[in-house]
């Protein structure tokens, strides 16, 4: 479902919008893409983000865990 809605925009904005605009879209349809891009990579990296931060609580375990591992393999 869409919604209608009005923004107002610089004109160098609007340029940038002109020039991302593929062959038969229109202004709004670009607008939308755009902004839905922009949307999933913001997604993307705040989950990043989340995921770093969940391993740096726990990397002084992990740190430990694989030191362990490590001191019991044979040396060659």
């Amino acid at each position: 479902m869409k919604s209608k809605t009005s923004v107002t925009l610089s004109e160098e904005v609007l340029s940038g919008v002109k020039r991302a605009a593929r062959r038969g879209e229109s202004r709004s349809q670009t607008i939308e893409r755009l902004l839905q891009e922009r949307l999933t990579e913001h997604a993307a990296r705040r989950a990043r983000e989340r995921e770093v931060a969940q391993i740096n609580r726990h990397a002084d375990a992990l740190n430990a865990e694989v030191a362990d591992v490590l001191a019991y393999q044979e040396e060659p």
